[in-house]
């Protein structure tokens, strides 16, 4: 069976264009009930993030319930979390309980496996972090004292050196801190934070790393809601983001070269439109983040290398509401592609003040036309403002594409409950930055770039902030498909050829054993050693 039904761009050659990621910005079933609720407000997508059903915790059997459950019965909050259900160790220790479903669980049977191994293998970050949470869940220790590791495998998952022990250890106090915060013991979340801050580095293991980022957003949390300025607060991002920040557009390069993730739903997405506009001689693409055009530049080659029905026009419009030059500047370089592939090619720009200008009308389609929608990482930014969240599908509704192509996070880091939306993220980001380590393990400098820069940011706003400032909203596809129903919109396989493509990428990357595919309906999942980061999925209209 062949795997790809256009020419494949070789990497080496993409890597030397002057091109940036579209995003470094990620499973659960949906109640049947939801898939036909209406959204009338931002309310209504918080409340359907709530309506997710969480299966049992399954890690290591079903002891951890267990101990959780005596945890609880023995924990001097159990007062506090009869008062406020919505306190950390009682209602919020349900999202930690559902990764044994959503991530690879560590199964009692592996064990073995693992202690034969540990020597010489570390242990993955996400790793980390559940053996952590497992640990805070059993822990009866609820007093502002550092928490002692003592898992019941100590000596099967952790490293003789000693590194996975205290990264184990480091993470626990973590959500001891979060703990604290949720119940607004601020005092006793600070000492507990400064420990932290003084085991967490931007330059150590991606743990180190990770936490060094969350320390700080913590920080920040407590400044917003106390008024009062902890020992380091907002003053110390900004000195690392002007060390870290010299060479952006090297930054995004070598990222867009080295991680797996960018390049595959770029592929994978690309050939799916191709397959849906079919023989058309006549082309419009409509793109809400056409970024520097690294995925039109896949289009155009895969459309001349057509056999039948040679393409008579290629239009291209890029929707914005900023960038202005950076946008135009796109639309040269794609121009000046197309020539050399004596491709007749259009390009528009079509830049509104608010999402809520734009209407059908813009976009002056032609009689002819075979229109398709390519969304990637451009949906969620509207989250935070429902009004154009809504105005956006009735938009691309109204323009009747054959298909609509969307990427997004997979993630749900839009909950309105501060310690789930900390548990999301802290996973989320933890694969990314086991990525970043991974693939980035020869270039130190741009890999402290990118983690000092988007993710920083992203978690800060995550964690830190509340209310219409938080304009980091991750939403799964779960939770998307529930969205797009309302619209009538319905969900199409992504082809063979589509997988093949995303696959055939892996094997350019040294580390591409290391991302993982899954199928979630008829959404293709792309992970890190088994935790999701992206979801890919094709759309149309009933």
């Amino acid at each position: 069976m062949k795997c790809s039904s256009f020419e494949q761009i070789p990497l080496t050659e993409m890597s030397n264009e002057s091109f940036s990621m579209d995003s470094f910005s990620s499973d659960y079933q949906i109640d049947k009930k939801i898939q036909h609720q209406q959204f009338a407000d931002f309310g209504s997508l918080d409340d359907l993030y709530l309506d997710v059903v969480s299966p049992p915790f399954q890690s290591f059997r079903d002891e951890i319930t267990y101990l959780g459950d005596i945890a609880s019965q023995d924990s001097d909050l159990i007062e506090s979390n009869k008062k406020n259900p919505r306190v950390f160790p009682s209602a919020s220790l349900e999202i930690l309980k559902k990764y044994g479903s959503r991530l690879r669980r560590l199964k009692s049977d592996e064990i073995n496996v693992q202690r034969s191994r540990i020597s010489s293998q570390k242990l993955s970050t996400e790793t980390i972090i559940r053996l952590a949470a497992e640990e805070f869940i059993q822990s009866t220790q609820r007093s502002s004292k550092l928490r002692v590791l003592s898992h019941p495998y100590p000596s099967a998952f952790l490293d003789q050196s000693g590194e996975d022990y205290r990264a184990v250890g480091l993470v626990q106090n973590l959500l001891s801190c979060v703990e604290n915060v949720s119940q607004k013991q601020y005092e006793r979340a600070s000492r507990i934070l400064l420990q932290c801050d003084k085991m967490s580095s931007n330059t150590g293991n991606p743990v180190q790393r990770l936490t060094f980022y969350f320390v700080e957003a913590l920080y920040e949390k407590i400044d917003r809601e106390t008024g009062k300025s902890t020992p380091k607060g907002l003053g110390k991002t900004p000195v690392d983001l002007r060390e870290a920040s010299k060479s952006p557009k090297c930054t995004q390069i070598a990222c867009h070269k080295e991680l797996p993730l960018s390049q595959i739903t770029k592929f994978a997405g690309i050939q799916a439109i191709v397959e849906h506009v079919g023989e058309s001689r006549k082309i419009h693409i409509i793109d809400f983040k056409i970024g520097k055009g690294i995925h039109s530049i896949i289009l155009m080659q895969a459309l001349v290398a057509r056999q039948k029905n040679p393409l008579e026009h290629l239009r291209i419009t890029a929707v914005g509401t900023n960038s202005r030059p950076t946008i135009e500047e796109t639309g040269r370089h794609l121009s000046s592609f197309a020539q050399s592939l004596n491709l007749h090619f259009s390009f528009n720009a079509l830049l509104v003040d608010d999402i809520l200008d734009l209407n059908e009308e813009l976009f002056d389609l032609d009689e002819g036309e075979t229109v398709a929608v390519y969304a990637a990482y451009s949906l969620m930014n509207w989250i935070a403002r429902p009004d154009c969240l809504e105005k956006l599908m009735g938009l691309i509704r109204a323009l009747n594409p054959c298909v609509m192509i969307v990427s997004e996070v997979e993630a749900n880091c839009n909950s309105p409950i501060f310690v789930d939306r900390f548990v999301e993220a802290l996973f989320f980001y933890g694969a990314f930055f086991d990525s970043l380590a991974d693939c980035l393990k020869d270039d130190e400098e741009n890999r402290r770039a990118a983690e000092s820069t988007s993710f920083s940011s992203a978690i800060r706003n995550i964690v830190a902030t509340e209310g219409d400032e938080r304009k980091i909203r991750h939403m799964s596809i779960d939770v998307w498909r529930a969205y797009f129903l309302r619209f009538g919109f319905f969900e199409v396989e992504l082809s063979m050829s589509s997988l093949c493509q995303a696959n055939l990428l892996l094997k350019n990357f040294p580390c591409g054993d290391s991302c993982t595919f899954d199928m979630k309906g008829k959404s293709l999942i792309i992970g890190w050693k088994g935790t999701p980061l992206s979801s890919l999925s094709a759309w149309k209209f009933e």
